[in-house]
């Protein structure tokens, strides 16, 4: 894993000194100062994406926190596809066809795709799945509407005006369950508790409870500091754990592959009844055979983004076997979002954000 990390930061920098090589031959006739100038504009935006992390869990003025955030996630999408359109133009220099002012006409439509990149990101989708579970539930109602959410990233990205959107189109919903897959903690627990995150969380409403799983990213803002502070939210934190509602719905939570120690899926399976309707949460969509040998009725996951961003999402499409969407296997559904947020860079292109409404009827 380090050294993946290490190849796409060294892309990463290569695509910037690719950038900034075009720019600087194409501005060659402006004056000194103005060179200068914008190469210090140049690499203060291109770098500023490792300032983020490494201040990651330092407290400050929450516009400053923000403006940062968002020029250093950006300017990872901006460098992607300033990268494919420069390529393309020199690509066709090699068969003697030159675009009059490429890089101006690289730029503009870089721009305009962030653009609507960011509006569709503002806008996410509903997707409404029917699903049949052949067990019965304890109570008379043959109907569960649930609504789930996964990856929100909550932090200096999406902020608590962010959330507060979220919250009131979950609630909109009116839900009976709330189940939450993972990531709703971004980097860092610190912009959390400065933006005083808990009163929105705390805004949630559904009657049978709203339950989250850890994922990857709560381990790496701190699975203790995650944990903490879900608690002081109504959210139930699951983890390798299971609970049981009063309609007699297991409702199992499997803490995130980012600890090696975790329960294997039949191991946390087996405690459960197996003539009740058992939903799970996982939240990355891997060995999904294995979850359908077991008993369980539905799956939700996330963690993928759906790539977030063409040409992305090709490679989501290959890592996972599920990598968004509705699939069964056997008797058990499975249901991989794109998320509700993202992480990083504020652009859905390609790709959408989505909460997922699930009206289950029992037999």
């Amino acid at each position: 894993m380090p050294t993946f990390f290490i190849i796409i930061i060294a892309l990463y920098l290569l695509g910037n000194l690719y950038i900034f090589t075009w720019g600087k031959n194409t501005l060659k006739a402006q004056s000194t100062g103005v060179k200068v100038l914008l190469s210090i504009i140049f690499w203060g935006c291109a770098l500023s994406f490792f300032s983020n992390f490494l201040l990651r869990d330092v407290a400050m003025p929450d516009f400053l926190a923000h403006t940062m955030q968002d020029i250093g996630n950006g300017w990872l999408v901006f460098t992607l596809y300033m990268v494919i359109l420069l390529g393309i133009c020199d690509l066709l220099r090699l068969f003697h066809i030159r675009v009059r002012g490429a890089f101006y006409l690289a730029t503009g439509l870089t721009l305009s795709l962030l653009g609507y990149g960011y509006y569709n990101y503002q806008h996410p989708d509903i997707k409404v799945i029917n699903i049949v579970i052949n067990k019965p539930s304890d109570n008379e109602e043959k109907q569960l509407k649930v609504v789930a959410v996964s990856d929100i990233h909550l932090g200096y990205g999406t902020d608590k005006d962010m959330l507060q959107k979220y919250v009131k189109l979950i609630n909109d919903q009116k839900p009976d369950l709330i189940l939450i897959g993972g990531d709703l903690i971004d980097n860092s627990v610190v912009p959390l508790y400065s933006e005083q995150m808990h009163e929105e969380l705390s805004r949630l409403n559904a009657p049978y409870g709203i339950y989250m799983v850890p994922g990857n990213h709560e381990y790496i803002s701190g699975i203790t500091e995650s944990k903490a502070f879900v608690q002081t939210t109504p959210i139930v934190f699951l983890q390798d754990s299971i609970v049981t509602l009063p309609n007699g719905i297991q409702i199992a939570g499997r803490d995130d592959r980012h600890n090696k120690n975790r329960k294997p899926i039949e191991e946390l399976i087996h405690t459960t009844n197996p003539t009740k309707p058992v939903l799970l949460l996982d939240h990355q969509p891997y060995e999904l055979d294995k979850t359908a040998s077991t008993n369980v009725d539905l799956q939700f996951s996330g963690h993928t983004h759906r790539g977030q961003i063409w040409p992305i999402n090709l490679v989501t499409d290959h890592l996972f076997e599920l990598s968004y969407g509705y699939k069964q296997i056997k008797n058990t559904h499975f249901y991989v979002s794109s998320g509700l947020s993202l992480w990083g860079p504020p652009f859905r292109i390609g790709t959408d954000s989505e909460l997922v409404v699930f009206n289950i009827t029992f037999k």
